[in-house]
Order: C-alpha cells, then sequence, then structure tokens
C-alpha cells in the first residue's frame, strides 16, 4: 500500500501553467472588461447562447470557456441555486470541468475534428437534455480549423439551439471564422497581457513556489513572453530549474540568449559616438561570451524604441516596474541622440536584422550593420543636409553669368541617345554651374532624360512614344504596346521636378510622328539611298556581288580639346559633306 509520499510521487510533477491555471473569474489576469461583461450577463440573466473568444496564445481562451462552463453549472456545496458569477469550485460539477470529466461539458478541438462528420454528430447530441447539470456546453477549440462545410452545418443550430445548450469557441485566427458563424456569437477578444502585470503576477507564483527573485529576472521573462501568461510561466518554470532556489537576472539571460544589458548599452553608446573599433569589440566580446548576432540586432533595435519613448515621453522610465538600468542609461541616452538620428538608426536596424537572417554568415552580416551605424552617426540630419544644399544653390545662383559656359558649345551627351535624337541639343543643364533646365522640344526632353542617367525612361521614349503635340509644359503621345503603363506620369514627375515647373504628359489616340528611333532610322536609309546612287559605289558592288550599305559615316571628325582651370572636356564637332 502506497503512503501519501509515495501518492504524490507516483501523481507527477504539474507544470507552472496547469498548477496555477485560474478557476474563476477573479483569477484572470489583465482581462478585466471581459470578466465585467461576463460577471453582469450572468447576475443579471441575460447570459447569450453562443461566445466566441479570441486572442493571441495563452492569454486564457480556454481557460475563461471552463469558468463559463463552472459558472453556469455551479451548484455550491449545499446545492441546489442557480447560476453564479463566482463559482465556488469545491462542488461535483466544478471539481468535474476543472478536471475535464464532466459528461454534459463537451470539449472539442476543432483542429483534430475538423470534417462534417463531426460535427454531425455534436448536432446529434444537442437535443437530448443535460443528464446531470443545468446546462449542456460545448467548448470548441481552435475553431477556425473547422472546414467550410462543417461550419455549414453548424449555422442552423447555432443560430437557434435548444434552451439548454450552450456554445463556447475560442480561437487565435478570428479571421478565419466565418462571418455567418461570428454574428450569432458574443463575441469577447482577449487582449495581450502588459508587462506590468505578468511581472506582478510571476512575483506571486515565485513567492508562492518559494523561488527568491530579482526584478531584472522577472523582467527579462515578462518581456520575452510577449503578453502571453503560459509562455511566462512556462519560461519562469525553466528558469527555476536552472536556478539554485535564487533566481538571477543572469540566469534569464543565458537561458534565452540574450546579453547583459549594460553591454547592449554600452555598444549602442559606442556605436553613436562612431567608435566603431570600440563597438567591434565589444560585440566580439558579446559573441565569444554566447551571444547571438540576431540577438544583438534586436536588442539593439529595442534599445532604439525605448529611448525614442523616453524622448517623446520622459515620465514613462520613471514608472516602478522599469529596471533601473533602462532609467538610467535610456534617459541619458535620450538626452544625447536626436530624433531624426534614432529614426534612422530604426531603418537601418531593421533592414540589418533582415540582412542577417537571410545571411550564410550572420556574424559578418551584424558586424557589417555596426559599421554602417557608427559611420551613419556622424552624419547631420536630413534636414540639416537639405538646407545646407539649397544654401549652396542660392550662393551659386548669383553667380551664373560668370560661371556660364561658351555658348557656342553644346555639352556633350552619350552616344546612344546623341544617334537617336540628331546633333545634342543646346540644353541648359549644367548644375554644378546652377544654371535652369528648360527643354524647348520634345528632343531635348529625351536628351534630358539622357544625360540624368535615366536610361529606361530614355530609351522608352526613343522608342515606343509617338509625339501628338508639344508645348513647354505639356507634352501629347501616343504609347506603341511596348511602353510601359506608368511612362506618362514618370516623365512629367521627373520634368516637373528638374524644371521646377509643372509639366503634364497626356496619353492621346492620335497617330502622331514617328518614333525618335524611327525617324533616326529614316534619316539613316536616306543617306544610305544618297550613297547608293554614286558611280563609285556601283562599282564597288558590282566588283563585290552581295556587298551591301551598312552604315554611312561623315567624311571627316575633328577633335578639340579645351582646358580650363576646374574642367577639362571633350567636344566634338562633326562635319556632314
Amino acid at each position: 500500500m502506497l503512503t501519501n509520499s509515495e501518492n504524490k510521487k507516483s501523481a507527477g510533477y504539474r507544470v507552472l501553467a496547469r498548477k496555477y491555471r485560474p478557476s474563476n473569474f477573479t483569477e484572470l489576469v489583465g482581462q478585466d472588461g471581459m470578466v465585467q461583461t461576463l460577471k453582469n450577463s450572468i447576475i443579471s440573466g441575460r447570459i447569450a447562447h453562443a461566445f466566441m473568444l479570441t486572442g493571441v496564445r495563452g492569454v486564457g481562451k480556454t481557460t475563461t470557456a471552463r469558468i463559463i462552463a463552472k459558472a453556469l453549472n455551479c451548484v455550491r456545496p449545499e446545492g441546489g441555486g442557480k447560476e453564479t458569477a463566482d463559482p465556488c469550485g469545491v462542488c461535483e460539477p466544478c471539481r468535474a470541468i476543472s478536471e475535464d470529466r464532466h459528461i454534459d461539458v463537451i470539449e472539442m478541438d476543432a483542429a483534430s475534428r475538423t470534417g462534417v462528420d463531426d460535427i454531425r454528430e455534436l448536432i446529434e447530441g444537442v437535443r437530448y437534455r443535460p443528464s446531470g447539470a443545468r446546462f449542456k456546453i460545448y467548448i470548441i477549440d481552435e475553431v477556425h480549423m473547422l472546414s467550410k462545410n462543417a461550419f455549414n452545418a453548424l449555422l442552423k443550430t447555432l443560430e437557434e439551439p435548444p434552451e439548454h445548450v450552450k456554445f463556447i469557441f475560442a480561437t487565435t485566427e478570428i479571421r478565419k471564422v466565418p462571418t455567418t458563424v461570428l454574428s450569432r456569437c458574443q463575441r469577447f477578444d482577449l487582449k495581450r497581457i502588459s508587462v506590468e502585470d505578468l511581472n506582478a503576477h510571476l512575483q506571486i507564483i515565485a513567492k508562492k513556489e518559494n523561488i527568491k527573485t530579482d526584478a531584472i529576472a522577472l523582467q527579462l521573462i515578462s518581456n520575452a513572453a510577449d503578453g502571453s501568461v503560459r509562455d511566462g510561466l512556462s519560461l519562469l518554470d525553466q528558469a527555476i530549474s536552472l536556478s539554485d532556489g535564487i533566481l538571477t537576472g543572469n540566469i534569464v539571460q543565458s537561458m534565452l540568449g540574450l546579453v547583459d544589458r549594460s553591454n547592449i548599452y554600452d555598444l549602442y553608446e559606442a556605436l553613436m559616438k562612431g567608435e566603431i573599433k570600440i563597438a567591434l569589440e565589444t560585440f566580439s566580446s558579446m559573441y565569444e561570451n554566447g551571444a547571438e548576432p540576431i540577438m544583438v540586432l534586436q536588442n539593439l533595435l529595442d534599445i532604439t524604441y525605448w529611448v525614442t519613448r523616453v524622448k517623446i515621453d520622459p515620465n514613462i522610465s520613471k514608472t516602478d516596474s522599469v529596471p533601473e538600468i533602462e532609467q538610467l542609461r535610456g534617459d541619458h541616452l535620450a538626452n544625447k541622440v536626436e530624433m531624426p538620428t534614432l529614426t534612422r538608426n530604426w531603418q537601418l536596424i531593421l533592414k540589418g536584422l533582415k540582412e542577417a537572417n537571410n545571411a550564410p554568415a550572420p556574424r559578418q552580416a551584424t558586424e557589417m550593420v555596426l559599421v554602417r551605424l557608427a559611420y551613419a552617426a556622424d552624419l547631420p540630419p536630413t534636414t540639416t543636409l537639405i538646407k545646407a544644399i539649397e544654401g549652396d544653390s542660392l550662393v551659386s545662383s548669383t553667380n551664373t553669368e560668370k560661371a556660364s559656359p561658351p555658348s557656342n558649345v553644346s555639352p556633350s551627351l552619350p552616344v546612344a541617345c546623341e544617334e537617336a535624337v540628331g546633333s545634342a541639343p543646346d540644353l541648359k543643364i549644367n548644375n554644378e554651374l546652377g544654371t535652369s533646365i528648360s527643354p524647348k522640344n520634345f528632343e531635348e526632353v529625351v536628351a534630358l532624360f539622357d544625360s540624368r542617367k535615366e536610361a529606361s525612361i530614355c530609351s522608352s521614349l526613343r522608342r515606343n512614344v509617338h509625339l501628338v503635340h508639344f508645348e513647354p509644359g505639356h507634352i501629347e503621345i501616343r504609347l506603341n504596346s511596348h511602353a510601359p503603363r506608368d511612362l506618362a506620369s514618370r516623365t512629367a514627375a521627373q520634368l516637373s521636378d528638374w524644371t521646377g515647373t509643372r509639366w503634364v504628359v497626356s496619353i492621346s489616340q492620335e497617330q502622331g510622328e514617328p518614333t525618335l528611333e524611327q525617324q533616326f532610322q529614316q534619316r539613316e536609309q536616306q543617306k544610305k539611298d544618297a550613297v547608293e546612287i554614286l558611280p563609285a559605289v556601283q562599282a564597288i558592288k558590282k566588283a563585290f556581288p552581295g556587298a551591301a550599305i551598312a552604315k554611312v559615316t561623315p567624311k571627316s571628325e575633328l577633335y578639340i580639346s579645351e582646358t580650363d582651370d576646374n574642367l577639362q572636356n571633350d567636344y566634338r564637332i562633326k562635319e556632314e559633306d
């Protein structure tokens, strides 16, 4: 015969998430709004026939469903009575529901029983009255996993169930539940548990378990739980197993693969000072001590977010739930780092985090992100750069006449666009000299895009556009089937940006002129036709049967070189006979 101690050992250890599972509404953590609504409904007798509980994992959906079942079927130790908002937990129905053995409270896992046959079996039992309880209650967990036919089979019964039947659904994917089902249920959204509430709850559990903890350890667990009570208790259970009765922040950091918070702040401050060598040495020390590169970047992202919050509202760091290191170092950084730098850091680290996740060597990718952050820390804010550029433009514009290029020389363009539009037009596009841009015809527009290295738009304008009408500020064109759909809008936007005046590029159905490419080919063909009739060419073709004219080149080309104090440019002058 087993003794009491042997019976306890045979029963096995119960994890904290099950051992401290709430048994009544009062014990639910962080769901005050839902609890008050349910209590008022039960007290007033306005009890819905179907409930829909939704929320992330571990916030108490299934637990709430069981508490509702207890509240509706509790008979108190003395027996009798009616529904109560405070189930006793000691009567036979309450204990049977807690132990998942009540014959009239049927729990169904929709993840494993998804078909219409399972729902048909459930519906068959609905018409029978409960054997001993006040209500027959069906709890369907992960209801979104039911098939479409299963949902349809449930609709009629769900809308008009017998008076003795209550349905309670739980799901983490409320968007996958049909609206026809949602409209027949009273919906409750269980929110994530705040870090403060979860921290206080973990402190109570640790005290009941006679475990000594420090504030940093429970704070780290609360942050890692991400609003889930079950995750928080599971992490606490694991941390207690690693400790010797005293749970410290170092134990939790080691368990979660986190970095010492002071080292992360040291790294962040080194990056903000541009001390890349010190930053890399600090990171190497973290890595050798077991820190994961991805977690380092995640911690840097967390610090950026925290410092930004402190900068917006300094009082946020004064609450008791915030660890001392976050208060001191966070306030210090908030006073030193400007808001534009923080927003830039957020973008750089977020992009770097994606790169490190996909990189074959995460450590190398992380170090390159740190280098990027350190060098970007010395850059002035974007607004300052813009003001400086605008100031330089205003100064340079006053010296335009003194610095203007020779009037008889036109700027050189790449050969591809020059061949397409003929000789280079006399555009005023010298940005260094502060001159304005004012294309006077469509050829100058194409040359402008080529000079600005917009090869894609330049090529489309040359090959796929038929000019219908042109005037400064308005271009009317017809696009062929090969032109991009957004060519007109992109062209207008770029022209407006470069010229400083509004340009409109509209689409027409008129035939228009041939494309610039076609015009160029026509001119080339005219040259070939003119050369074809020359006696010398005829004699050559007669001597070499099958020969053809491939290209007509000008008779002579002169090159001059003009040297300036600051610039040296080559200008090509073509002479055609």
